[in-house]
């Protein structure tokens, strides 16, 4: 019954016709001129905010929402010259954190509302990620891979709260990334950029309308050597876009590929971070994201008031990742010429071969760390170990979605309907395994290695396949009750698949079916027209469990960060309850002040049965999947902007109180205040910390400021200032709050640029100008474990993700 419920749904999402089209802008000297009406109108729903044939805005005007709306434009993602959609994210909106744990600018976790949108694939997701109206969280994590974004090409983003429309996964809210296209823009510019770390790259795009028709192209690419050691990344994207206006719809084909290579060397112990900030803990940490999606779009009035909208894509998505680790190994008690992993209690366990054969020491390269006075007792009988851990991901992706708007009255009120479906499918084959190597003097992993599994099963290697279908019915009614008040009503029901196939045995099959109907009401009212609003509303949203997490949810079992399953015990799905009202407004005034814009607002989320990555009690370096009860994310978000013709600045804060509300017991081997385990006392890694109620969920800053000011000197001549300060995060394995934090910190920059002619634009950026000493995220890492030939007597586990130091970056575009 379940099977012909989903499927009778994708049919009437595939049985509709496709459409999508775009908002409009003008185009000044080769660069986009956005609207202020533009700004003010956002999609409310996966498809784009765009026009119809008679150029009328499909969206719904953001005084009118039940929520909190921030909007981004392509001058937002360029202010300080180099495009950069994560930049502009992090230092624009308050409510947005960025933590670092890859230590790779190009593979941050962003964090909204406590919630997160990760590449990585222990992070809990909790955010929809929409690219061109098409989801872009991946099917097999529902991860987030930042680097795949076109910067260049962005021309608006939109984020809201949550909002049941989106589907899955929109927890705490929905960010929704336009791409440009041939009548959005039009023009040619060329941008070419270099400065600290070795990086250099260099982007175009170009523009051009043709009558009806509209072809837009975009490229990047970059490369730079990064800061900390062995941390070079290389970017390869590209975009296009050709669309065809009709007398009644407007219909787009394009394609969005990268081929990036990064590396992000994580988290460093604090000793060492004092010792030298540039170092590495271990390596390699290295990712190969290799992605190309083709996407058909199109739009098209069935009457003035009727309009019909639609997206179809395929792709694919391939993810190969080497991560060099410490390893739990030595010599076997029993025969010490073998090597064994360290379980639980201390337990030995044979390493064997791809042939089943108990692996030989003799036969693993190591470095002589027993030669040194410092190191000699620990080493005299062989070793450190390392581990590579290797995974490769292969993905497609396919969708497709359709959304009527009907804009007519209702009982003679003005109305505004959507009604929408979508189908999201993905077919996964992946594949991991550890190789056994040793550890070099520098703590890199010391090859060729070789693939072992354990006698218990704790390290395998995996081959699975899994398939996940997401099918969903949406709709939206807003109703203008009077010229003031706007009621809003929507809701969702999401139906998720997911099946996995054991390659290598049977462990790993499973066959998974989640479904529920997430409501949504909300109203706004104009106190004083065009001046101040007030709002307030109530939702509901769902997150289905992931192929990965169903895959790695068992504690006997436990899988590495890297994403190795090797068990399938059931998780629930999350639920969320968010509440959340607020006030904005505008004040505007003569032309020489400029116009001022506000708001504030409050929210609550409350999550049930939420999921979490939980370390194991019985291999370091491992988790498992876990439903950990409620938790709860409230906060309050304020904002304020002034524009003139001369200068504009911001400032926007938020605080985010994010807690447990079910009390825990989790293992935490490397917490220093972790207690032993009664079942497994001399099992250091079965440590034990007690969550309680109240205690803070680690990642979350509770307190930001963001400000930024940009004045005109002259016509020709731009400078502007950026700055953000942020308290300190708990770190990931200190749920009970028993450590210190990441620590506050205040982080500074400035940029300028000058109009040379018409035709030519230079400029300059200084990042980290003061050269703070920050971190953005923290967790224990195993120092006891990896010897530090510098600091050998480093005891403390606490380990941070360093914020860069001071940088400058210089540029120069030119347009045509």
């Amino acid at each position: 019954m379940k099977k012909r419920t989903l499927r009778s749904s994708l049919l009437v999402s595939v049985a509709l016709l496709p459409g999508v089209a775009y908002a409009q802008t003008t185009v000044i000297g080769g660069q986009q001129a956005v609207t202020l009406q533009e700004l003010d109108v956002v999609a409310t729903t996966p498809t784009p905010t765009l026009r119809n044939a008679q150029g009328v805005l499909l969206g719904q005007d953001r005084d009118k929402l039940p929520q909190n709306t921030s909007v981004l434009t392509s001058a937002d993602v360029n202010r300080v010259g180099t495009p950069s959609v994560l930049r502009a994210l992090d230092e624009r909106i308050g409510s947005i954190s960025i933590n670092n744990a890859q230590g790779n600018p190009f593979q941050p976790t962003i964090t909204y509302r406590g919630f997160e949108a990760s590449p990585l694939g222990g992070s809990p997701q909790g955010v929809a990620v929409y690219v061109n109206g098409n989801r872009f969280n991946t099917s097999f994590g529902d991860t987030v891979q930042w680097d795949l974004i076109p910067d260049i090409a962005v021309d608006r983003i939109e984020l809201e709260g949550s909002n049941p429309a989106y589907g899955l996964n929109a927890l705490g809210g929905a960010l929704s990334v336009q791409l440009k296209n041939g009548f959005t823009y039009q023009g040619t510019e060329l941008n070419l950029s270099g400065g600290s770390f070795g990086r250099f790259g260099g982007s175009f795009q170009h523009g051009q309308r043709s009558d009806n028709v509209g072809l837009y192209v975009a490229g990047t690419a970059l490369s730079e050597n990064g800061w900390r050691q062995h941390s070079p990344s290389r970017l390869r994207q590209f975009y296009g876009d050709l669309g065809v206006q009709a007398e009644k719809g407007e219909f787009h084909l394009n394609f969005m590929g990268a081929i990036n290579s990064l590396t992000g060397n994580g988290t460093l112990p604090v000793d060492l971070l004092d010792f030298k900030r540039n170092e590495v803990f271990t390596y390699p940490d290295k990712t190969l994201n290799a992605f190309g999606r083709i996407g058909l779009s199109g739009t098209y009035d069935i009457t003035p008031t009727v309009t019909i909208q639609g997206n179809a894509y395929y792709g694919r998505f391939e993810q190969n990742t080497a991560n060099g680790d410490a390893a739990e190994v030595e010599r076997c008690e029993q025969n010490e010429r073998y090597l064994c992993s360290e379980g639980a209690n201390e337990e030995q366990f044979f390493l064997r071969d791809r042939m089943n054969r108990r692996v030989q020491a003799s036969s693993v390269r190591t470095a002589n760390f027993g030669r040194l006075p410092a190191f000699a007792e620990r080493f005299e009988e062989g070793g450190p170990y390392a581990f590579l851990n290797s995974t490769r991901t292969n993905t497609e992706n396919f969708g497709v979605s359709v959304q009527t708007n009907v804009r007519e009255t209702l009982f003679g009120l003005p109305n505004r309907f959507v009604l929408g479906g979508s189908y999201d499918g993905g077919r996964t084959a992946f594949t991991a395994d550890n190789a056994v190597g040793g550890l070099t003097f520098d703590r890199g992993f010391f090859g060729p290695g070789i693939v072992v599994r354990s006698d218990d099963n704790s390290i395998t290697p995996v081959s699975v396949k899994s398939s996940n279908d997401y099918g969903g019915i949406y709709l939206q009614n807003n109703t203008d009750l009077t010229d003031r008040l706007t009621l809003t009503l929507q809701g969702r029901f999401n139906m998720a698949k997911i099946v996995l196939e054991d390659q290598l045995g049977t462990a790993l099959n499973g066959n998974h079916y989640f479904q529920r109907f997430n409501p949504g009401v909300g109203a706004t009212y104009k106190i004083v027209p065009d001046l101040l609003t007030v709002y307030g509303g109530y939702v509901e949203a769902n997150r289905a469990p992931t192929p990965a997490e169903l895959s790695c949810a068992d504690p006997l079992a436990p899988c590495s960060l890297t994403n190795f399953f090797v068990g399938d015990p059931p998780l629930k799905q999350v639920i969320s309850r968010t509440v959340e009202a607020g006030f904005r407004g505008k004040l505007p005034s003569p032309i020489e002040l400029g116009v001022l814009s506000w708001k504030a607002g409050v929210f609550r989320a409350r999550n049930e049965d939420d999921i979490t990555f939980v370390p194991s009690d019985i291999t370091i370096g491992r988790a498992y999947f876990q439903n950990v009860g409620s938790t709860r994310r409230q906060g309050v978000e304020a904002s304020l902007a002034i524009t003139t013709p001369v200068w504009n600045a911001f400032i926007d804060y938020a605080f985010v109180d994010a807690t447990f509300q079910s009390p825990l017991t989790l293992a935490s081997g490397g917490n220093p205040f972790a207690t032993p385990n009664p079942a497994q006392p001399d099992n250091s890694e079965a440590n034990q910390i007690f969550v309680r109620r109240g205690d803070k969920l680690p990642g979350v800053a509770p307190h930001q400021v963001k400000v930024g000011v940009q004045y005109n000197v002259t016509p020709e001549w731009r400078v502007g200032v950026l700055g953000r300060v942020a308290t300190g995060k708990f770190l990931v394995g200190d749920e009970s709050n028993l450590n210190k934090t990441t620590g506050n910190y205040a982080v500074i920059g400035f940029n300028t640029s000058y109009r040379v002619n018409e035709n030519i634009e230079v400029y300059g950026y200084v990042e980290n100008a003061l050269n703070a000493k920050y971190a953005t995220f923290g967790t224990f890492s195993p120092v006891g474990e990896v010897p530090i030939l510098a600091l050998p007597n480093a005891s403390s586990n606490r380990s941070l993700a360093p914020g860069a130091p001071i940088a400058a970056y210089g540029g120069m575009r030119i347009f045509w």
